[in-house]
């Protein structure tokens, strides 16, 4: 779902980067009345479970690869507007310093994986779930429905967005400029690999932490929006260590997706795509490869010679988007305290 550069017109990147500012900018708003000082950790940690579950490629049936994004999650536990944070800085720091996703194409994928999947996971969840206890197996259930129809959404917008490029955008004898491939393509091909693949596992993870947070840590599940807590019952988060726990877990795993062959479509490299199609477009020749990126592909330069060497390399990048993350989110916790001070003094 990472749509590289030269794959949408500047007239698209336009557009759909005029849409994410303003989403991104009510949701740093937002984020300011709803998140708490408390709970700028979660935010941290759910922007690193939104990374690193990206690295975790899935081999599809018809030779290319997809991944789960961790939005759904977010959304249900921080609301839809942290969420849309969240994800929003994963995919920040996926585009300028490893390459994954274009630069100017970031609109277009904070559009699809940072606004469209949290909105509709996250009223997909509550129209489920309704006003049932959090213990409920509604929750349960409506966290797995949620997840797997979200991203499948998401899908469904990024096959529509690549789709429509040669039928807008192309020369006079009908050769596409940017993405070659048509709707009658990109459709079946982008929703093959969600129904099938992906939000089956998206999905299951937002429905498994749900599960596990309902029976040990139920007042996660009541950040947002703000519940009426009973009597006798505690509604205090408690300490986050086994939520870290469970992301460095991840990251030592991460390798394991690189065990999956291919590239998800719509991703390959100009390169691949002559190789595909004999000829590259005129105008994804001009957009593409035109950065020069810190760690491209999660690689880090000498850790490529062997199996072993990658894993580790695939590893630091995962730590090195962690530390990102953190100073980032730092930032955030820093000017909330500042704020919530002000505040106090007047």
């Amino acid at each position: 779902m990472h749509i590289p550069d030269g794959y949408l017109s500047p007239q698209t990147c336009v557009v759909l980067g005029t849409l994410a500012i303003p989403i991104i900018g009510i949701a740093a708003i937002k984020l300011k009345k709803t998140l708490k000082d408390k709970q700028v950790p979660l935010l941290a940690i759910g922007a690193a479970f939104s990374f690193t579950i990206m690295m975790y490629n899935v081999p599809i049936p018809d030779g290319t690869t997809a991944h789960a994004v961790g939005a759904s999650l977010l959304a249900i536990i921080l609301g839809p507007w942290a969420a849309v944070v969240g994800v929003s800085i994963a995919l920040i720091i996926q585009a300028f310093f490893f390459g994954d996703g274009g630069i100017l194409t970031l609109g277009a994928n904070i559009f699809n994986m940072a606004f469209v999947m949290p909105f509709v996971s996250y009223y997909v969840y509550k129209l489920i779930s309704g006003n049932s206890e959090i213990s409920s197996k509604r929750r349960f259930i409506g966290s797995i429905i949620a997840g797997y129809v979200a991203i499948n959404i998401g899908a469904l917008c990024t096959g529509i967005e690549l789709g429509i490029q040669p039928l807008l955008f192309h020369k006079l004898d009908g050769t596409p400029l940017y993405a070659p491939y048509t709707l009658m393509q990109t459709l079946p091909a982008m929703m093959f690999a969600h129904l099938v693949i992906a939000g089956p596992v998206e999905g299951i993870v937002t429905g498994l932490v749900v599960k596990y947070m309902q029976k040990s840590n139920p007042a996660m599940l009541m950040i947002y929006p703000p519940k009426k807590f009973l009597p006798g019952k505690s509604h205090v988060i408690g300490s986050l260590k086994k939520y870290w726990y469970v992301l460095i877990t991840l990251i030592i795993f991460a390798p394991l997706g690189l065990l999956a062959n291919g590239t998800a479509f719509g991703e390959w490299s100009s390169d691949d795509l002559k190789l595909k199609l004999g000829f590259i477009p005129e105008g994804m020749a001009k957009l593409s490869d035109k950065w020069n990126f810190m760690l491209p592909d999660y690689s880090v330069p000498g850790f490529g010679d062997n199996l072993f060497k990658s894993s580790l390399g695939y590893i630091i990048c995962a730590i090195v988007a962690l530390i990102i993350i953190l100073a980032i989110t730092g930032i955030i916790s820093f000017l909330q305290k500042r704020k919530n001070a002000t505040n106090n003094v007047n």
